[in-house]
């Protein structure tokens, strides 16, 4: 007879939470009936739907939700990877209310502490997926003729917030968008009907690095549009599991996972009893497979006039590089189509230090293409897409292969700031530029982890007897193998 759901979660948290695995797990939640579970080793809590907390044991794991907290550089890196009592958890409640709304949701998440380090199950110097702020929080940017603010602006917005901004200045009244999770920042932008929209995404960047770099004047191309514009300190938070293919659903359609239904890279989908493997290259191009039918893109709402680099939430768009892909009737999608990318030794952007690195020399080429696409898709003034995303990779991995704050990571955004430049110059050229606005943002952050911090949670959990699926590393599936 198996045991019934709720037994089986309890005794694997109750393993979980045990202070011997505390430097692995932050913290485990989970849904019941009266709203989303916190725990770890030092307490545990309920976050009613009301935005209340209800206090079980010991303390709130999540009390403190500061969206600004650790917002320099000098502060980040003067507390890295602080343990759960001094982090902060922005929008916390909201965040998992999202994720276990969704019906591939697991039964349990577990938020690594910022410190695992968990190479030999896909893990990174660099990491993300974290509830946590520095792992959450990706920069946010706002540039041109639209942008009301200017300078560093004390504030922070959420990844759900880009796509129904994105939609308002490209001309999408708010009505329009009001059944979306995200809000339009009205506070910093007036529409300009005869603009255009260009939406950056870098993926993977950590947000006190991006801007310390601009200001001290390695990201010559950013500074150029912080100019012009404004950025929030704050960033803009991540959904939960704060992860690739997760945000970019997120920002491309403005709402959560427990809408649009990708909640995470990798998941178990329990109506076909199978894992979708959703970030990947052999994969990226079936991403609107696993989107929920009744979500919209921001390309779907704005109508026409759309283009879409590199990125694989796509869809309606009017051009799109998957779209290519997917015409191009390779199974493998990206995977297949190396022959097809420029040499990274011959990229005039590329550091070229770096480029014996597989991965940095795989993502070089691929956002070599970028920019190729890029300037054709804006040749001229008049043929330029009304709503533009371009979607950069190698800052990603940058950041995974070295940590947020080392050599290749930095080298990794130099490189996505020449290219950058590179295509504001081309503007300048064409007239463009300064009727041209642009929003900068990423997926999630990065967090540097502690080699030495190692550890795992599944033998133990087999070892208490505990049937479960281990997802991603992380997404706990009880009863099921």
């Amino acid at each position: 007879m198996t045991a019934p759901v709720d037994v089986t979660r309890d005794l694997a948290v109750d393993v979980l939470c045990d202070p011997s695995r505390a430097h692995i797990v932050d913290l485990v939640a989970y849904a019941d009936d009266e709203g989303i579970v916190v725990a770890n080793t030092d307490g545990a809590a309920r976050l009613p739907a009301d935005g209340s907390a209800e206090v079980l044991r010991g303390r709130n794991p999540v009390e403190l939700q500061d969206p600004l907290a650790f917002a320099t550089l000098t502060e980040e890196l003067a507390d890295p990877a602080p343990p759960n009592s001094r982090n902060s958890y922005p929008w916390a409640a909201e965040r998992l209310a999202s994720l276990f709304a969704a019906p591939a949701a697991p039964d349990i998440a577990i938020v690594h502490t910022g410190r695992h380090y968990w190479p030999e199950r896909g893990g990174h110097v660099g990491e993300h997926g974290s509830l946590n702020v520095v792992q959450s929080r990706a920069p946010l940017l706002l540039s041109g003729p639209a942008v009301t603010a200017r300078g560093m602006v004390a504030a922070a917005a959420r990844v759900v917030d880009v796509a129904p901004t994105l939609a308002w200045l490209a001309g999408v009244p708010l009505a329009g968008l009001a059944e979306m999770d995200g809000q339009a920042l009205v506070d910093l932008l007036v529409p300009r009907p005869d603009g255009r929209i260009v939406g950056l995404l870098w993926d993977g960047c950590n947000s006190n690095s991006l801007y310390s770099l601009a200001a001290a004047g390695e990201l010559p191309a950013v500074s150029r549009l912080l100019a012009h514009g404004c950025a929030l300190t704050g960033g803009a938070i991540a959904e939960f599991p704060s992860v690739t293919l997760v945000n970019h659903t997120c920002a491309l359609t403005g709402v959560g996972p427990g809408r649009h239904g990708i909640v995470n890279n990798a998941y178990y989908d329990r109506s076909e009893a199978v894992q979708r493997l959703t970030n990947d290259a052999r994969t990226w191009h079936r991403w609107s497979e696993w989107l929920a039918p009744d979500v919209s893109t921001v390309f779907e709402r704005v109508g026409v006039s759309t283009a879409c680099v590199n990125e694989p939430a796509d869809a309606g768009a009017a051009y799109s590089t998957f779209a290519l892909i997917r015409e191009s009737g390779n199974a493998g999608g990206a995977s297949e189509m190396d022959s097809l990318l420029p040499p990274p030794r011959e990229d005039p952007h590329a550091t070229q230090a770096y480029v014996e690195n597989k991965d940095y020399a795989w993502s070089t080429s691929v956002d070599a293409v970028g920019l190729t696409q890029m300037l054709e898709l804006f040749e001229s003034p008049r043929d330029a897409p009304k709503l533009t995303w371009w979607n950069t990779l190698l800052t990603d991995t940058g950041h995974h292969e070295g940590g947020p704050h080392s050599p290749i990571a930095h080298a990794a955004m130099r490189d996505a700031d020449a290219r950058l430049g590179a295509f504001l110059d081309h503007l300048e050229r064409i007239g463009a530029l300064e009727s041209t606005t642009f929003v900068l943002t990423s997926d999630h952050g990065s967090e540097g982890a502690d080699l030495n911090c190692r550890g795992d949670w599944d033998q133990p959990l087999r070892e208490a007897g505990v049937s479960f699926r281990d997802e991603a590393n992380g997404f706990i599936y009880l009863g099921v193998s």
